[in-house]
């Protein structure tokens, strides 16, 4: 089809300076988790603007858009963007930067979105020629647990029609801008979070030995919780234990009572992730027993491993390969970061793929969640026009 894969690289073109001043107004407007109703009216109102059918409000500020190919055919495919931004303040001086004091889109939901809007806009231009239907996920609250991915599942998002498989985008920073990443099956991990909450006595820092020491106690189980990677899980599956947030709110001549941790869990076995738990746990009372005090676990439940299927993927990799040149499609390394399209990914085949963002010649080269991350925005004319040519394919 080299007419139609011409037609939709023509059609990039020609939308990319509109789409790239969505995703600079998006950029300049970021919310937070939960919070994207603004997000969501602006999305719902380009939606309309191009006479795109679709549903708001949908497990919170969720958007779910149809596009029906006039052709007959039964196949329906989703696509999703998420939507959500993170507490960063923004330390880029660029025209496009954003005007929520201490909320950035660091992680790219902007170019997510902005990539989905366009792939809608190529695709109802070309709706005469299509057939099946094109089911349009805008999904709130990623980056926040529980995500957005689970409860629009539970509103009936991969329902009436029900996909038969669905694709995710997401940016990738160490990727230079026209170029994509793909991996077969296991590709980013699960996700817990662990709350330590270590009780013990507090007081003069001068009299320990009337005291029970809850810091000494978290130092003692921090260290012993390394070895629950390091000697137990097995060598082939990749698996992380670290902790970030340690709160002893004392003084440097007082123990306080208690000390909070929190921490993260990751891995790509099921079986494994609950073994992890147990062990957290039974490490972590032991050690504050053993040593006059308690320790109270709360480990909560975050999001499963990204599992890309193999066929699905296969067939992905073939069209980004045939739209962008052998040379332009990398494989790509697991990942021990998370993501809720995993909740997705469970209920239907799904792929999740990398969009290449870098450009070291402009300086484009911060990494995910920081303060200086920007993209080269011609990633976007690739965005939108590789899931284009994906989706157009497997409609035929």
């Amino acid at each position: 089809m080299p007419n139609l894969k011409n037609r939709i690289k023509r059609l990039s073109k020609v939308y990319l300076k509109e789409i790239t001043l969505l995703r600079r107004h998006l950029h300049s407007h970021p919310e937070l988790s939960t919070r994207e109703v603004q997000t969501a009216a602006f999305i719902s109102k380009q939606l309309s603007a191009w006479g795109i059918e679709h549903q708001t409000g949908i497990a919170g500020n969720g958007i779910v858009g149809l596009i029906r190919g006039s052709l007959p055919g039964e196949k329906v495919i989703a696509l999703r963007a998420d939507m959500d931004a993170l507490p960063v303040l923004e330390a880029n001086k660029v025209p496009y930067a954003s005007k929520n004091q201490g909320i950035m889109h660091a992680c790219g939901h902007d170019v997510h979105m902005a990539s989905l809007m366009g792939t809608a806009r190529i695709l109802k231009s070309l709706e005469d020629e299509i057939c099946g239907t094109v089911k349009l996920i805008f999904q709130p609250s990623e980056e926040k647990y529980p995500g957005g991915a689970l409860p629009m599942i539970r509103a009936g998002v991969l329902e009436n029609p029900r996909p038969g498989f669905i694709l995710g985008q997401h940016v990738y920073p160490e990727l230079e801008a026209g170029k994509i990443g793909l991996r077969s099956g296991k590709y980013m991990a699960s996700t817990d979070e662990v709350h330590l909450t270590v009780k013990g006595k507090g007081g003069h820092a001068a009299i320990p030995h009337k005291l029970i020491d809850p810091v000494i106690i978290t130092a003692h189980i921090i260290l012993a919780l390394q070895q629950v990677v390091s000697r137990n899980a097995q060598p082939t599956t990749p698996s992380v234990l670290s902790f970030g947030r340690i709160i002893a709110d004392g003084q440097a001549n007082i123990i306080p009572d208690e000390v909070k941790v929190s921490g993260t869990m990751r891995t790509f076995d099921e079986a494994w992730r609950l073994e992890m738990q147990k062990r957290i746990l039974a490490i972590s009372t032991s050690i504050a027993e053993g040593m006059g005090g308690v320790c109270e676990v709360d480990i909560q439940r975050g999001y499963p491993f990204v599992y890309n299927d193999p066929g699905l993927t296969t067939k992905v990799r073939h069209h980004a390969e045939d739209y962008l040149g052998k040379e332009n499609v990398v494989e790509l390394d697991m990942r021990m970061t998370a993501e809720d399209f995993s909740y997705f990914a469970q209920e239907i085949p799904g792929c999740f793929y990398r969009l290449g963002v870098m450009n070291e010649a402009r300086g484009i080269t911060s990494n995910l969640h920081t303060s200086t991350f920007d993209v080269d925005e011609t990633s976007l004319e690739t965005g939108m026009g590789l899931m284009t040519w994906i989706v157009v394919n497997e409609l035929l």
